[in-house]
């Protein structure tokens, strides 16, 4: 998974890309009960790239967002956004399948 760098590269991502950003911050528990699924999430949905954001990093970018909990998903395709999968709670490999299989219907 992609590594955010810069606001400017997250522009530039959602304005050219399919894409899914990951929201996680480094002491969240509940993005690291999910993070040993990521890579087999990632291997299934090969059309959209996968990038963190870290939100301590970039909490601009979550207020602008309106992303208060994580881990939180924002999904874009063709410069728009196509969804988001965006709570407080925890997040199982399934719902997060879900989420992802529902932004292609």
């Amino acid at each position: 998974m992609k590594q955010l760098e810069s606001i400017e590269q997250y522009n530039e991502l959602v304005q050219n890309e399919n894409v899914i950003m990951m929201f996680s911050a480094d002491w969240c528990g509940d993005c690291r009960y999910i993070e040993p699924e990521l890579p087999e999430i990632e291997k299934a949905f090969p059309e959209y790239t996968f990038v963190h954001v870290d939100r301590d990093k970039f909490i601009e970018i979550c207020q602008e967002h309106g992303i208060m909990g994580i881990p939180s998903f924002l999904a874009y395709k063709d410069g728009k956004e196509a969804g988001r999968f965006v709570s407080k709670d925890r997040k199982t490999k399934e719902e997060i399948t879900s989420f992802i299989e529902g932004l292609s219907a």
